[in-house]
C-alpha cells in the first residue's frame, strides 16, 4: 500500500498552545440565532478554535430536514465577524465546495456517507484542485481501511497538504453502548501507515449519547489522537437533529477542563524503564511466534496424515473440545474470553487453510 501522501503536520499550520485542536458547534444549522447564541457561549471556551455547523444534511429518507442550505453561509459570516472563530462544513458535491468557498469557510470536512463512494469524492478533490484550504475526511461507515485510505489519497493527489482524518465509529450490527463502534485497531492502522497525518475523533458520532461524550474523548486523548469534534447546541434537547448527543457549552467547557492531557514522553529514568519493558515484550513476541510455527508444523503434519487416510479436514466435535478447553485455561490465567475466542478462531482459520492447501496439492 502506498504512504507517500505528502501532509503538512498540524502544528505548524495550526499552533495548539498544548492543547489538542478542538472543534465545536451544533450537529445543523436551524436559525440565524440558534447559530448566533450558540457561538457566543463557545467563543468563551478557549481551547475552541473552530465552529462546525451542518449546511446540508444527508438523511437517510426523504422529508426529513435536510439542512437550510446556502442562508446558512450567512450565518456563518456573521459567526466568524462576531467571535473570531473559524469555521468548518460538510461538503458532499462540488456545488457545495463552489459555496463554501464564496463564503470563506476555514475548513472542509467529508462525511462517512460521502466517503463510501469514490466517484464523489474525486468529484470534490477535483473541485478543490490547486485551492489551498484543509480538507478533513471521516472515515467511511463501513469498517473499510482502504476506502479511507483511498478517499486521503484523492485530496492529496490535487494538492491538498493541510488533511485531517476524522474518526467518527462504525457502522456494525452487535449490541453494543455505542452509536457507531470504535474500533480503534483501524485509525491506530492510519497513523502506523501515515505518521503525519493528523487524526482526531468525533466522539459524538461514536457516542451517540451525551453520557459517553467524556469517556470516549479522554480515551481519544490517551491514545495520542489529535483532537475532537463536539456537536455542541445551547438549547441540545430541542435540536433538529442529532439532539441526544449534542451537549451544552457550558458541559462542553467543563468536560475540557477535565480532560487529562497526557505527554507523550516522559522522563530519561521513564524511556529507559519503558525501553526495558518493550525489550520484554520484544523476547515474548519472538518466543511466541516460535510456538506459533511449531504448532502450524504440527498442523501441516496430521493434514498429510488425514490426506493419506482420506479423512476429512473439519471434525466439530474436536474443534468444540479445543475452544472450551483452552477458553477455561485462558481466563484461569486472567485473560479475556472474548479475546481468547478471536485469537483461537484466527488460529482455527490458518489451520484449516492449510491443511486444505495440503490435500489440494495432492490431488
Amino acid at each position: 500500500m502506498s504512504t507517500d501522501m505528502e501532509i503538512i503536520p498540524l502544528e505548524s499550520w495550526l499552533p495548539s498552545k498544548g492543547f489538542p485542536l478542538i472543534i465545536a458547534g451544533p450537529c445543523s444549522a436551524e436559525s440565524e440565532a440558534q447559530m448566533l447564541q450558540t457561538a457566543r457561549e463557545i467563543a468563551c471556551i478557549p481551547q475552541v478554535k473552530f465552529f462546525r455547523a451542518g449546511i446540508w444534511k444527508p438523511r437517510t429518507r426523504p422529508g426529513d430536514f435536510e439542512g437550510v442550505g446556502e442562508r446558512g453561509f450567512r450565518w456563518l459570516q456573521k459567526v466568524k465577524k462576531l467571535t473570531g472563530l473559524k469555521t468548518t462544513i460538510e461538503v458532499a458535491n462540488p456545488q457545495h465546495v463552489e459555496l463554501a468557498l464564496k463564503y470563506g469557510i476555514d475548513m472542509l470536512w467529508i462525511g462517512a456517507r460521502t466517503v463510501v463512494n469514490p466517484f464523489a469524492v474525486q468529484e470534490i478533490a477535483s473541485a478543490l484542485h490547486n485551492v489551498d484550504i484543509p480538507v478533513m475526511v471521516k472515515n467511511p461507515v463501513n469498517p473499510d481501511l482502504k476506502l479511507w485510505i483511498g478517499a486521503l489519497e484523492r485530496f492529496s493527489g490535487t494538492g491538498i497538504r493541510r488533511i485531517i482524518a476524522i474518526h467518527r465509529g462504525f457502522h456494525y450490527f452487535e449490541n453494543s453502548p455505542f452509536r457507531n463502534a470504535p474500533m480503534w485497531e483501524i485509525p491506530f492502522e492510519l497513523k502506523r501507515l501515515f505518521p503525519d497525518l493528523p487524526v482526531i475523533v468525533d466522539p459524538s458520532h461514536i457516542c451517540g449519547r451525551r453520557e459517553l461524550l467524556e469517556e470516549i474523548s479522554q480515551k481519544a486523548l490517551d491514545l495520542e489522537m489529535d483532537g475532537i469534534m463536539i456537536e455542541t447546541h445551547f438549547d441540545p434537547e430541542n435540536a433538529w437533529t442529532d439532539a441526544s448527543q449534542q451537549i451544552k457549552p457550558s458541559d462542553l467547557l467543563g468536560m475540557l477542563n477535565r480532560l487529562v492531557i497526557r505527554k507523550r514522553t516522559g522522563t530519561v529514568d521513564f524511556e529507559n524503564k519503558l525501553e526495558e519493558l518493550r525489550t520484554e515484550i520484544d523476547k515474548l513476541d519472538g518466543e511466541l511466534l516460535q510456538i506459533l510455527s511449531k504448532r502450524m508444523e504440527v498442523i501441516d503434519a496430521i493434514g498429510e496424515y488425514k490426506s493419506r487416510n482420506h479423512i476429512t479436514i473439519l471434525q466439530m466435535k474436536r474443534w468444540a473440545g479445543i475452544i472450551s478447553d483452552r477458553l477455561s485455561i485462558g481466563t484461569n490465567l486472567g485473560l479475556n474470553k472474548i479475546f481468547l475466542k478471536h485469537l483461537l478462531q484466527l488460529i482455527h482459520k490458518e489451520s484449516i487453510k492449510r491443511q486444505t492447501d495440503i490435500i489440494t496439492k495432492k490431488k
